[in-house]
């Protein structure tokens, strides 16, 4: 305990104070188990021999405030073990305890076992797991001992995990208004790599291979959002389907790597603690090595929900421990449902609160991660003492903000959920990045021929103050992205009008239908040149305006190649060609593009401002910051600003790096109509920069003919010229 007091004493982050740590107590060593459990009338800790066969169970004591702990000598790092909690069987009431069923710890920092078929383990009795009928109300519970079929937890010593974090590269130094964010899936990104080792593709390993390294280098990505890496299992639903959770949304322990993206277990469940370890070195040796490209690495975490599902799921965990307790709940012994998975997390329960922060520390200080995106983060802002409705300071987002350990990563929310009023964008506090759907469906709009105006497209690209210019928050705190994960693809929204999810086996129900896209005239894949010329300009512009906007750019992964996911814009369950990036046929005049205009944003000041426009002269007597022009070089009248038949608009913008004055001017130019139009230039030479409709990146100014008057803008595209102010 002494050693724990010393830890937070000085800001380094301590062990977690709950779980199995081994230890040396009254001059003997063993292992220290704590479980939280305040309904339970009873806790055992089992344990396992290396083979997964049980060697005993051993009572806890109670400790008071719900806590049950107990000191085992003689056990040591590598003992495996589940935990059984005793307490009423009352579902109308919230109450499932069944000692008969292994439980996992929750705090277990690492398993061991197969996890495929674990959403089938359920605590009640069910003729059909993968098709449940009977009521809630009239479940019993299941007298089974199933410990056979649970992975088992793992006793890891914190001390040695802490130590082997603290020896990878440290976090590469990167300001704020330099971020480039390249949302990826550790699987998707490299199982087809050609320049990765068949053995390492898919895994993180390859991630961390100097292929894989230098593309990220060429794009200038500065920050790597993976999607979720802890452990996860796929839903009943994808069972009876034959599917799997390719995404990982589905979180069935918070403190390991998923090992399923592990080249040492050739993607496999770990079997042994020595195999875990493994996958714990290859993830560190990811981090490490993206740190020394200069890349930071940010995770997708799920704290909204758990993988047990809704009440005919599994009891594998939380459940078992206490649901009244876990969970939100609701009437009548249901889990409310916030993100529409059934069992929404009671964050405004202390322990729940403290199993999130210890688990966001522990990727902090024993694999060297740099931040979180936090996955339907209005859940997690949602107060149990307001009726559950979101507040910014609610006790979670505020414990993140001001904790030693978090407050200097980065945190990203996802600002809605599905709850009562669940869309809050702009709603976090400082220190919150956010994504920014209304850039995404803005920009959509503009280029993609759907109603839309140039006041929208101004607020879009200079980082929705509408939403975001409030309490002292920067334009930074907008995540602009045109594409996630979650629908469809840059290579898709321009290929297809509707989305093809048959392959889901949901008879294309699932999916979002407002998707904002279009086809060019042809569904789907076309060899048509004129198709696919419309399809290059429109992907281009779009690419173009996310680099060249204020606030914090996300670029998909597989944008940059033109993947296509054929049309699939839910593809959660699709661990295959579907999603697997296509590199063999990469577009690399698409990827010169993209690397293109990333460097193209770092050069110029202009293009990522950490401080709000204002529309006024930064410096008396000099040009104003930000200044709008119509075709005609004026700026547009209250009327053209509003008018959806109008899509040419033009940004004069003077600013230069934060506390400098500015050397240049930036003249940007979106252009979304047909035919050629003519824009008048502000007086002045004009050197041509970016011309996204034919495609050209001059990031040397070799284009050097000066120009004069007017450009001819003769399709649709973004266009950056640059007027120098120093003499």
């Amino acid at each position: 305990m002494a050693t724990l007091a010393r830890e937070r004493m000085s800001g380094v982050a301590p062990a977690p104070e709950l779980g199995a740590h081994p230890l040396v107590q009254d001059g003997q060593r063993g292992v220290r188990f704590g479980v939280w459990a305040p309904e339970a009338t009873a806790i055992e800790v089992e344990l396992f021999d290396a083979a997964q066969r049980s060697t005993g169970r051993v009572s806890l004591g109670a400790a008071g405030d719900g806590l049950w702990t107990v000191f085992v000598p003689g056990l040591a790092t590598g003992q495996l073990y589940g935990l059984r909690a005793h307490g009423p069987w009352n579902p109308p009431a919230g109450q499932c305890f069944n000692p008969a069923r292994l439980l996992l710890d929750p705090w277990a920092l690492a398993l061991v076992g197969n996890t495929e078929r674990l959403s089938l383990q359920v605590g009640h009795v069910a003729i059909d797991p993968l098709n449940p009928t009977q009521p809630w109300a009239e479940h019993r519970p299941a007298p089974e001992n199933n410990a056979a079929a649970m992975p088992k937890c793992v006793v890891v010593d914190s001390a040695v995990e802490r130590a082997a974090g603290q020896a990878i590269a440290p976090r590469p130094p990167v300001a704020g208004d330099r971020v480039v964010i390249y949302e990826a899936h550790v699987k998707a990104l490299t199982r087809l790599h050609p320049e990765v080792p068949e053995a390492l593709r898919g895994s993180y390993a390859a991630l961390a291979h100097p292929a894989v390294l230098a593309h990220l280098q060429r794009l200038g990505i500065t920050t790597v959002c993976l999607l979720p890496v802890h452990p996860h299992i796929s839903e009943r639903h994808l069972l009876a389907r034959g599917l799997v959770n390719h995404w990982g949304y589905n979180t069935l322990n918070a403190f390991a790597p998923e090992p399923a993206y592990a080249a040492c277990t050739g993607g496999n469940d770990p079997s042994t603690a020595e195999q875990a370890a493994a996958v714990r070195a290859e993830f560190r040796q990811m981090v490490d090595a993206l740190h020394r490209t200069g890349i930071e690495v940010v995770l997708d975490v799920v704290f909204n929900h758990t993988a047990e599902s809704d009440l005919d799921g599994p009891t594998l965990c939380w459940r078992g421990l206490g649901q009244n307790h876990w969970y939100a709940m609701g009437d009548h012994g249901v889990p409310h449902n916030f993100s529409g998975c059934g069992n929404s997390l009671n964050l405004s329960e202390p322990r729940v609160l403290q199993w999130v922060m210890d688990s966001l520390r522990w990727w902090i200080a024993a694999y060297g991660v740099d931040g979180f995106r936090f996955d339907l983060a209005v859940s997690l802002g949602r107060v149990a003492a307001l009726g559950h409705a979101f507040h910014p300071h609610a006790p979670l987002l505020t414990a993140m903000l001001q904790d030693p350990v978090l407050r200097g990563v980065r945190l990203i929310a996802e600002p809605w959920d599905i709850g009562p009023n669940g869309y809050h964008l702009g709603g976090f506090g400082p220190g919150w990045l956010e994504w920014n759907d209304t850039f995404r469906d803005g920009v959509r709009a503009f280029w993609l021929g759907h109603p839309a105006t140039r006041g929208e497209l101004a607020q879009r690209v200079c980082a929705s103050s509408d939403r975001f210019r409030h309490s002292g928050r920067s334009p930074l705190a907008s995540v602009n992205l045109l594409t996630a994960h979650d629908g469809f693809n840059l290579a898709d929204l321009t290929a297809y009008a509707h989305k093809h999810n048959a392959a889901n086996r949901e008879d294309n129900r699932d999916g979002h239908g407002h998707n904002l896209s279009a086809n060019a005239g042809t569904e789907g894949a076309s060899e048509d040149p004129a198709v696919r010329h419309r399809r290059g300009l429109w992907r281009r512009a779009l690419l173009a305006t996310l680099f060249c906007a204020q606030g914090t750019p996300q670029l998909l992964a597989g944008d940059e190649i033109g993947h296509s996911q054929q049309g699939n814009n839910n593809s959660y369950c699709q661990d295959n060609a579907i999603t697997w990036l296509d590199w063999a046929r990469a577009e690399a005049g698409l990827t010169d593009f993209v690397a293109g205009l990333a460097h193209l944003r770092q050069q110029h000041p202009g293009l990522r401002q950490a401080a709000w426009f204002s529309g006024q002269p930064p410096a008396q007597g000099g040009p104003a910051d930000i200044a709008w022009l119509d075709v005609n070089g004026l700026a547009p009248s209250f009327a053209a600003w509003q008018s959806p038949h109008h899509r040419t608009l033009g940004a004069l913008v003077t600013a230069g790096e934060p506390g400098r004055a500015a050397t240049e001017r930036l003249l940007i130019v979106w252009h979304a109509g047909d035919g050629p139009t003519r824009m008048a230039l502000p007086p002045g030479a004009w050197s041509l920069r970016l011309d996204s409709a034919r495609a050209l990146v001059a990031l040397d100014g070799a284009d050097t003919e000066p120009h004069t008057g007017e450009i001819t803008l003769s399709e649709p595209g973004v266009t950056v010229l640059v007027q120098s102010l120093q003499g």
